[in-house]
């Protein structure tokens, strides 16, 4: 049998998304994710940082927004990094907790605002993404 059959009936392999290495730079020196957004659109922690502040103050459609931007911006990104669709994206690896942030910020927002069946897809997404992330996120 050989080493490829084998690894394709384990799954696929988790997707490790790139380090935004610029964008922790300018966070850590307390630049806002607001003022960084425009110069990095495409960053999935960005939107999901504007989530959790939306959230925060109450502006739930407004985190429901950029929750859905965010979601979308790494949805790309994970396919453009060999995701197809299925398989682990971890928690541990910290250039995955932007993507699975927004997911998370996502389910919350939509179950907010009564849609029926999105929260529960999320839920299970985020879950096979990996079964640790709600908990982390939450604590």
């Amino acid at each position: 049998m050989s080493d490829e059959f084998r690894k394709n009936l384990m799954g696929p392999e988790p997707t490790l998304l790139p380090a935004e290495t610029e964008i922790y730079q300018h966070l850590a020196l307390g630049q806002e994710a607001l003022d960084l957004v425009a110069k990095y659109p495409t960053s999935s922690l960005l939107w999901a940082i504007l989530a959790e502040e939306a959230w925060a103050d109450g502006r739930t459609i407004d985190s429901y927004a950029y929750s859905r931007v965010g979601y979308h911006r790494g949805l790309d990104s994970l396919r453009r990094n060999g995701w197809r669709g299925v398989g682990p994206i971890p928690w541990e690896h910290e250039p995955n907790r932007g993507f699975l942030r927004a997911l998370y910020s996502l389910g919350r927002a939509s179950a907010a605002i009564g849609e029926a069946e999105e929260p529960e897809r999320i839920e299970k997404f985020l879950n096979d993404s990996d079964p640790a992330a709600k908990a982390a996120i939450e604590g």
